[in-house]
C-alpha cells in the first residue's frame, strides 16, 4: 500500500514510535528513525526494518532545538532524494514528577514547549515545501487522549498547554494544506504504559486491565493501525481531526479523581 513512500518518525527508537515504524514498514514504507539518547535501540530497529525488505536509517537529532530540526530534515532529505512523504511527530519531552506550574524552572518550561510544540511546527515547516511540490503528504502529530477538550491537567500544566496548542495548529494546518493533497491529523493515545507501547493487539488481549472499559490494556498496535489508516492514499478526505485511541478510558479525569498517574504514551 505504501511501497515507494518514505516516512520520518521522530522519537522512534522505542515505544509507540517504534511500533509505528514497524506497522508502516509492513506496508512497504521506507523508514527514517529519529532518536536522541537511544542509539542502541535505534540501530537494532534499523536492522529489524531492513529485514522486512524496506530501506531504513537511524538519525540522531534533538527536535527541541532549531538546529536539531534542520539537521534532521537535511539528513533525511539527503538519504531520501525523492523526499519525505509521511511525517510522524511522535517525540516530546515529559517530566514524570508531579509538579505545580510555579515549581517548574524557566529552562524546563522552555524545553517542554520547544519539544512538544515549537519543534513540531519547525519540522512541519521545513518539510512542507517538498510535500507541496509532490502534491501528496501525510502529517501526524501526537497529543494525548481528549486533548481537544483542553481541560485542566493539574501538575502537567506545561506539557498539556503545549499539546493542546498543537491541536489548534493541527486543525489550521489541515485547512491550509488540503489543496496540496496533504492531510494533517493528531493521534491522542490513552493510558498505554511501559512495554505495552510496543505490543501487538494479540499480546495485549491476553492481559487484564480492570481500569480499562474494554478490559485489556492498550497496545502499540492499537495506535499503529490508526497511523497506517491515516497514511493510506484513500484517506485523503480525513484531515484536521484528533483521533483518540483510549479504549474508552479518560486518563486526565481518572487521575484527578483517583490521584493516580502514569506517563503519557509518547514519553
Amino acid at each position: 500500500m505504501l511501497r515507494g513512500r518514505t516516512a520520518l518518525i521522530t522519537g522512534s527508537a522505542k515505544g509507540l514510535g517504534k511500533r509505528a515504524a514497524l506497522e508502516l514498514a509492513a506496508e512497504g514504507c521506507d523508514i527514517i528513525i529519529n532518536y536522541l539518547h537511544s542509539e542502541v535501540e535505534a540501530q537494532e530497529l534499523q536492522q529489524q526494518l531492513t529485514g522486512m525488505n524496506v530501506r531504513a536509517i537511524a538519525i540522531r537529532a534533538d527536535i527541541s532545538t532549531a538546529d536539531g530540526v534542520e539537521e534532521l530534515a537535511a539528513r533525511a532529505e539527503e538519504w531520501s532524494p525523492s523526499g519525505i512523504d509521511i511525517l510522524i511527530n511522535n517525540a516530546g519531552p515529559f517530566i514524570r514528577e508531579r509538579r505545580l506550574f510555579v515549581d517548574y524552572s524557566a529552562e524546563e518550561i522552555t524545553r517542554l514547549v520547544n519539544g512538544n510544540l515549537l519543534g513540531v511546527m519547525l519540522l512541519d515547516h521545513r518539510l512542507l515545501p517538498g510535500m507541496r511540490a509532490r502534491r501528496w503528504g501525510r502529517i501526524i502529530h501526537f497529543g494525548f487522549g481528549h486533548a481537544a477538550e483542553a481541560r485542566a491537567w493539574p501538575h502537567r500544566a506545561v506539557y498539556a498547554a503545549a499539546k493542546t496548542g498543537l491541536v489548534s495548529f493541527t486543525k489550521t494546518l489541515a485547512v491550509e494544506e488540503a489543496p496540496y493533497g496533504i492531510t494533517v491529523n493528531m493521534i491522542g493515545p490513552g493510558d498505554i504504559r511501559g512495554d505495552h507501547k510496543e505490543m501487538s493487539i494479540e499480546q495485549a488481549a491476553s492481559l487484564i486491565d480492570p481500569e480499562s472499559p474494554v478490559g485489556r490494556p492498550g497496545a502499540g498496535e492499537d495506535v499503529g493501525r490508526v497511523i497506517v489508516f491515516l497514511c493510506h492514499p484513500r484517506s485523503d478526505f480525513i484531515t484536521g481531526n484528533l483521533v483518540s485511541v483510549t479504549g474508552g478510558f479518560d486518563p486526565i479525569r481518572n487521575n484527578i479523581m483517583t490521584k493516580k498517574e502514569s506517563c503519557p504514551p509518547e514519553a
